[in-house]
């Protein structure tokens, strides 16, 4: 099994000049979910290198088990200070794509062509695609084979409004996750802030927040081994 983890290259949260990236819990739960069967991981983001990392995801009070085993593990560590740049990876070469969120995705992914492109790809070659938290945002642009939104009609969940107004951000971040999930035609649905809560539709796994990145990851295993 090998399984490419896209990350966002962007730095800033908006205007704000506050840092942001991915969130560490979003890359340690999943990359741990498929290194413990084995599978091959290669990392991307857009810039290749080392992508930033959003400094609140460190902080003592989001750490988990997970991302304290993340951050000691030689290997891990520098395979993160070395990704390779999203334009030069071929969805040929893997089996399933996932996205870690974090807010900086909503500012560069979510535009990139390449990340548009190679979603698509996977779907189209009957390959599943997982996305959690702000990453659902990274579908904004996708579509089917047909010209229609990705999401359309599809069931889905992604950060949801309470959660971007609980960390002060609603008015910072480029769009909601939540309002463009549901305004592409997506059956959008939540659990409880900050829970994990997953949605399986198809080829498609989305989830909430970084709680669910873990459970997340567990379904496209789930949806690998059918």
């Amino acid at each position: 099994m090998k399984v490419l983890m896209v990350l966002t290259s962007h730095d800033t949260l908006g205007n704000t000049g506050r840092p942001t990236g991915f969130w560490l819990e979003e890359l340690a739960a999943p990359y741990y979910a498929f290194s413990d069967i084995n599978a091959e991981i290669v990392l991307a983001s857009p810039k290749g290198g080392k992508p930033p990392l959003d400094p609140k995801s460190n902080e003592p009070d989001f750490q988990t088990e997970l991302t304290r085993r993340f951050e000691a593990d030689p290997a891990a560590t520098a395979q993160l200070a070395n990704t390779v740049r999203l334009d030069s990876v071929s969805q040929a070469d893997f089996d399933a794509v996932f996205y870690p969120g974090g807010h900086g995705p909503l500012w560069d992914l979510a535009e990139d062509k390449h990340s548009i492109q190679l979603i698509e790809s996977f779907i189209a070659a009957g390959k599943p695609v997982a996305v959690v938290c702000h990453a659902p945002g990274v579908l904004r642009h996708v579509k089917n084979a047909d010209g229609s939104p990705l999401v359309q009609g599809k069931k889905v969940t992604g950060f949801a409004n309470s959660e971007e107004e609980a960390v002060g951000l609603t008015n910072v971040v480029p769009f909601l996750v939540e309002d463009v999930l549901k305004t592409l035609g997506g059956i959008y649905s939540k659990g409880p802030d900050w829970g994990p809560y997953v949605v399986n539709d198809g080829l498609l796994i989305t989830g909430q927040n970084p709680a669910s990145s873990g459970p997340a990851a567990a379904s496209l295993i789930a949806e690998l081994n059918k």
